[in-house]
Order: C-alpha cells, then sequence, then structure tokens
C-alpha cells in the first residue's frame, strides 16, 4: 500500500487526443468528457430541444442530465461520467441527440 506522502506526488499517464466536433481535444487517463472540455475552456456542447439553449456541466455527478452529448454516436451520454479513451469522437449534441 502506498503511503499519502507517495500518492502526493502522483502523476497521470501520457496525454492522449480525442475530438469534439473535428477538433482535436487533450486529454488525460481518468479524465470525463466534461472534465477534458472544461480543460480546454469548452463549457458548452449541447442545446436543449425547443429554445436551443446552450447547456454543460451542471450538477457534476450525472444528476441533473444538462451536460448530454454524443460520444462515438452514441447521443444522450453524460458526460461527466463517461471517462475517454484515446481516439474517442465526441459531438455537440443538439436537442434529444436523435436525427430529427
Amino acid at each position: 500500500m502506498r503511503s499519502p506522502g507517495e500518492l502526493a506526488h502522483a502523476r497521470p499517464g501520457p496525454a492522449f487526443t480525442v475530438t469534439l466536433d473535428g477538433r482535436e481535444i487533450e486529454a488525460l487517463p481518468g479524465q470525463t468528457v466534461a472534465a477534458a472540455l472544461w480543460t480546454a475552456g469548452i463549457t458548452s456542447w449541447r442545446t436543449t430541444r425547443g429554445a436551443g439553449r446552450p447547456r454543460g456541466v451542471f450538477c457534476g455527478i450525472g444528476v441533473c442530465f444538462d451536460c448530454l452529448v454524443t460520444v462515438n454516436d452514441r447521443p444522450n451520454q453524460r458526460a461527466c461520467l463517461v471517462p475517454l479513451n484515446p481516439g474517442d469522437a465526441i459531438r455537440t449534441q443538439e436537442g434529444t441527440g436523435h436525427d430529427e
């Protein structure tokens, strides 16, 4: 078992690339979609049905569903809960995320 002192010097593994609407974003192992987007300065990646208002992270724990995003062609993924993998393709989500 590692001591707290050893853990204080822990470093993440090497960064990797994912894309948001074709734009390359750097991510670290263990980061969620929301964490990587926030780190890249992106705070909104979905619009609401009807009014088309921008949304991003609100609660950050998977309760509110404001952070929905499409990941690898799967709509309605909660960005605050989905861990990233190298090469993941993230798309901003309009409304329900399904072609209407």
